[in-house]
Formats: C-alpha cells, structure tokens, sequence
C-alpha cells in the first residue's frame, strides 16, 4: 500500500462509515449489512478438481466484528464423495498436494502482511 486510504461505505445500523482500507482489499460493492459485518476481502484462489472448485482461500479482515478478525485467510475445502481406481486416486492426491501447496503459500504471504509487508 503507498498510502492511507479510506472508502465510505453504507451500513444499515450506523448509515455511511467511513473505514480505513487496505490495499488488497477489492472493494465493497455488496448490499449494505450492520457493522458489525463490514469485511474487507483479497482476490480468491481456487484450486480446481472434478469440474468444480476443490479449494477456495481468500484474504479477508473484518475490523468491526464482535470479535475483530485481524487480516486471515479463509478457506473453504470441498471433495465430492467419490470411488476411485488408482489413476483417480492418484489424480486426488496430485490435487491434495497442490492445495498444500497454495496454503503454504498463502500462510507466507499472510505472515508477511501481518509482520507490516504487503499481501
């Protein structure tokens, strides 16, 4: 981030409030909610298997919660009940691994962020 920045955003309970933003947040463009539910959220990272969406993570902060949310990442994991032969079950692990793998990833970056760097 090169700088403070702030986005007004309308919320049901307190009207317009004006928040401090960080830079990887992508924006507020949702309906409006209470405070209390104002998030900021990063870009998501999908890890894709079986024609769908296997792992699904995400920067997220939510600064007003009744238990404030310090900049986290949420995940989000989903495989299908499935019977597999040994190809199929290689092509799971070969998944497993690389989701691993985006985690790793992810919680690096994170700690950075958390240590002042950026995401």
């Amino acid at each position: 981030m090169t700088g403070a920045r702030t986005v007004t955003v309308q919320t049901l309970d307190q009207g317009p409030v004006t928040i401090p933003e960080p830079g990887w947040c992508l924006g507020h463009d949702g309906p409006p909610d209470v405070l209390v539910d104002v998030h900021h959220a990063g870009p998501e990272h999908l890890v894709q298997y079986g024609g769908g969406t296997a792992l699904r993570a995400e920067l997220v902060e939510f600064p007003y919660g009744e238990t404030p949310v310090p900049a986290s990442v949420h995940v989000e994991l989903y495989v299908p009940d499935v019977t597999l032969d040994p190809p199929g079950l290689e092509g799971l692990a070969e998944v497993l691994v690389e989701q691993a793998a985006e985690l790793r990833r992810l919680a690096l970056r994170l700690a950075v962020l958390r240590a002042g760097g950026a995401w």
